[in-house]
């Protein structure tokens, strides 16, 4: 379709140009506005009607008139050009290169508006994916094409986090395996502080990046995440890769749909959140999954920073809903000096249980995370119960549930932001930690697991 050109706009408000009269326009089509000085901004079309269309400018309305502004309409939707190149490559939250290395060349161009993966062309997730994290691959494990999201709160060391899964992630058995970062609404040290660790790691060749900045434009932030994930869709379902898709922050992303909504009139919802929020964030999280006929996959890790800690705020409790479990950060652990600081017990993966044991980890997973978990619950009661009477009033099995506690958090949980554990070696020290406890507390272990990984002689 042509590019039809129009001068002069009813009304600017805030981001927005309405226009009228225009004929065989688009939804999300995208359109040139051309300023009085000469400058080109980009926009699209966010609402479409028999009389009027909407037009939302990228970078904003600032220095233009009604009269003299110009606006193109182009004839399609925003679009990302993609190829094999596209590994080792930075871009900005609209897909423009930032590392002074051009444009991609040589391959496609497709809208970033993708869709969800059909149910019915769905295979159900089941790989493990290691992170080098004892506390995610033992007890909350990544499976390939789930999503599972990482739960923080501000001033918690999430980026720190994401990083290390970015660097440490691998399939079990596939060598090709790539990382696609969307950095959302980020400060500018952030942005230098992905750039830098993740090219030191020598991720570059299976790494893409995309950064939003804090600075730039509100809507930039609802595109990245799209480019981000339009070009996994393609490293995975073209050239049969299995991506990890890393986003952060989402949190950012839904403050700037709210500020969006709210600049357009519409009827808020929960906390002045637009009502289709939900719907929104399933279109993205969506599109992850395993495609029968498909060679590749998409994983997704979002990370969202909870306001004020609260898990039920609408951005956690709508990402609970359509995702497959959650990690939760603690507070209290990072007070502690505990890094990762993950709080195990409001924190699952849901397809962990498919994706482990004989065949995919090792045998002794499933029972001994299970066994894990009961000990760890058990030692939050006796700190309580300790917390009321005194730790020199409990019994000796409290105090030796006590001890596992602090051994759990000191050499299970925290390990260095560098630190690559092997599946094996976690496993391992999960045993090792259990052998410290009395047999009659280790309920959810056979005998025989019991006389073949407890190596404590007389427990």
């Amino acid at each position: 379709m042509a590019a039809t050109e129009y001068v002069g706009v009813e009304k600017i408000s805030g981001p927005f140009l309405l226009l009228s009269g225009i004929p065989g326009v688009g939804y999300d089509e995208i359109v040139d506005v051309l300023s009085p000085d000469g400058g080109v901004r980009k926009g699209r079309v966010v609402l479409v009607d028999r009389n009027s269309t909407l037009v939302q400018v990228f970078s904003g309305t600032e220095g233009l008139a009604p009269s003299s502004t110009a606006v193109r309409f182009l004839g399609r939707e925003l679009e990302i050009s993609l190829s094999p190149s596209l590994l080792g490559r930075t871009f900005s939250g609209l897909g423009e290169p930032k590392d002074g290395c051009g444009p991609v060349l040589g391959g496609v161009r497709r809208p970033v508006n993708g869709s969800a993966i059909n149910p019915m062309a769905r295979e159900y997730p089941r790989d493990f994916i290691s992170t080098g994290i004892s506390s995610i691959d033992v007890l909350l494990t990544l499976i390939r094409g789930q999503k599972l999201p990482i739960f923080s709160g501000n001033g918690l060391p999430h980026n720190q986090l994401a990083v290390q899964i970015a660097t440490q992630s691998r399939l079990v058995g596939a060598e090709n395996f790539a990382v696609v970062f969307a950095g959302i609404g980020i400060k500018h040290d952030d942005a230098a502080y992905f750039q830098q660790r993740l090219s030191a790691h020598g991720q570059g060749g299976h790494l893409v990046l995309f950064l939003n900045l804090a600075d730039d434009p509100v809507i930039e932030r609802i595109a990245t995440p799209r480019f981000a994930l339009t070009a996994a869709e393609y490293l995975a379902f073209d050239l049969g890769m299995h991506v990890l898709v890393i986003m952060t922050d989402m949190t950012s992303y839904c403050e700037a749909l709210r500020e969006l909504s709210v600049a357009r009139g519409e009827v808020p919802s929960r906390k002045g959140y637009p009502s289709y929020l939900y719907s929104d964030l399933a279109s993205l999280y969506e599109r992850a999954g395993v495609l029968r006929s498909g060679r590749g996959s998409v994983t997704q890790i979002p990370i969202l920073t909870m306001p004020n800690d609260d898990i039920t705020h609408p951005i956690p409790d709508l990402t609970g809903f359509i995702t497959e479990g959650q990690v939760v950060l603690s507070r209290d652990l990072e007070a502690r000096g505990i890094y990762p600081p993950v709080e195990v017990l409001p924190s699952l993966s849901r397809l962990m249980k498919d994706g482990i044991g004989k065949g995919y980890t090792r045998e002794d997973h499933p029972d001994l995370a299970g066994q894990l978990f009961a000990s760890y619950s058990r030692v939050h009661n006796v700190r309580s119960l300790a917390g009321v009477v005194g730790e020199d009033e409990v019994s000796p099995a409290d105090r030796a549930s006590l001890a596992f506690g602090d051994a759990f958090e000191r050499s299970f949980l925290s390990q260095g932001p560098e630190e690559n554990r092997e599946i094996s070696q976690s496993l391992d020290l999960g045993w090792e930690l259990l052998s410290s406890l009395p047999v009659q507390e280790l309920s959810r272990l056979s005998m025989e697991e019991i006389e073949k990984y407890i190596r404590k002689k007389g427990a």
